[in-house]
């Protein structure tokens, strides 16, 4: 096990890089400016119509508690679906429920109304798990809670993993301890820990309450960081800091919240600002060339969204989750909003926030609910307009 700090070797090299992140910035500003001069950013109607009924049934108790007696779901952040046989799961923690259990308590703490992420109950046991698409629990990586328990704050927030890494490494982005954790794929190492547990920063070898990764096809991170630094940093694939964009604000190309970030065609960056209640799309602007590091200017910004929170990108859509209320929303990929749907918000399959959310093979929908805690499964109804269906990850290709 190895834990990697991103740290230069010499002033010399230190000295250069800074020359040349500054100058990589000056110009991705002053290219920024000028989409901004000639480009107004798309406005989606607040009114959030065509809204119409959910594309999808979700199975009562799909997924049975597998914590202790008097224990049950901490707040679900963060999952990935390798396939239906292997779907990875990130939680904050269990929640102890209290004694005598009241007679409203199901199998999910927001039966009983209560909203964990207010801390209410939280143990920090169990925090990483594999099930199926079937709903039934693999294994549980308790060996890792030690890294996270203490924690005054949230703590895990996102789980993803490359879709061009061949050792298929699992990346946990800790938003209360400043860090990212890399492990194996099987659970069962810790490979590299990026920035200073529990020291925030905003220099290069430290974040600031990051929220999500995403990967480009040559090996590169883009960390979206995140609550405190307001911007994209851009990663080697050895984890090594090589430049950055966005700043703090509420203008175009500027963010409030750096809460979730992926990939879409033609290698667009889409950056989802949650406190600035928008999703904004960035292009690469050095394609092809020699230049070392990629660099980003503003192509659009979609407003409409109310809260949002994770994202997925399609070949010819994107798919929004919002909180206000629980909702799913769907643009194209020019910005036009084309469907809302609203998830249950009363009843044994209710959703208060589904933070997470990640798709298989079978378009079966898999998302993770970080305030009344459970993952649940959402299957396509078969009467469903299968443009409204939530679709795979897009993967650019090279």
């Amino acid at each position: 096990m190895t834990t990697l700090h991103v740290l230069m070797t010499s002033k010399a090299l230190r000295n250069l890089r800074a020359k040349t992140v500054r100058l990589t910035s000056l110009a991705g500003m002053i290219g920024m400016a000028l989409v901004f001069s000639t480009q107004t950013a798309r406005t989606v109607a607040q009114d959030l119509e065509p809204v119409g009924p959910m594309p999808y049934d979700i199975p009562v108790n799909w997924i049975e508690p597998f914590a202790s007696p008097g224990y049950s779901w901490g707040g679900n952040s963060g999952i990935h679906v390798e396939s239906q046989d292997r779907i990875i799961v990130l939680q904050r923690g269990e929640t102890e429920l209290p004694d005598p259990i009241p007679p409203s308590y199901t199998n999910f703490p927001g039966s009983m109304g209560w909203n964990v992420i207010q801390g209410q109950g939280r143990t920090w046991q169990n925090v990483m798990y594999v099930i199926n698409s079937e709903g039934d629990v693999l294994e549980v990586w308790d060996h890792w809670d030690y890294l996270f328990a203490g924690t005054d704050g949230p703590g895990p927030h996102r789980l993803r993993v490359s879709p061009y890494d061949p050792e298929r490494r699992i990346w946990v982005v800790d938003e209360t301890n400043h860090v990212i954790y890399v492990f194996s794929q099987d659970g069962q190492q810790l490979l590299m820990t990026l920035g200073e547990k529990g020291v925030a920063g905003s220099d290069e070898t430290h974040f600031g309450l990051p929220q999500d990764v995403a990967f480009l096809p040559d090996g590169k991170v883009l960390v979206a960081d995140g609550l405190q630094n307001t911007r994209v940093v851009i990663l080697s694939p050895e984890g090594e800091y090589l430049s950055e964009f966005g700043s703090a604000g509420s203008e175009p190309g500027q963010f409030a919240s750096v809460h979730g970030i992926a990939m879409g065609p033609d290698h667009d960056v889409y950056v989802v600002d949650r406190n600035n209640m928008n999703v904004q799309v960035f292009r690469q602007t050095n394609r092809g060339s020699d230049d070392p590091y990629p660099t980003y200017e503003l192509k659009m910004r979609v407003t409409g969204p109310n809260f949002p929170l994770d994202i997925i990108v399609s070949e010819d859509y994107f798919w929004v989750t919002d909180i206000r209320p629980p909702k799913i929303m769907q643009f194209d990929l020019a910005g036009n909003h084309v469907y809302t749907w609203l998830l249950p918000g009363e009843g044994p399959t209710a959703w208060l926030e589904m933070h997470s959310f990640s798709v298989d093979a079978e378009g079966n929908v898999y998302g993770t609910d970080n305030q009344y805690a459970r993952p649940q499964k959402l299957v396509p109804r078969s009467d469903a307009d299968p443009r409204h269906l939530i679709q795979r990850q897009y993967v650019p290709g090279q």
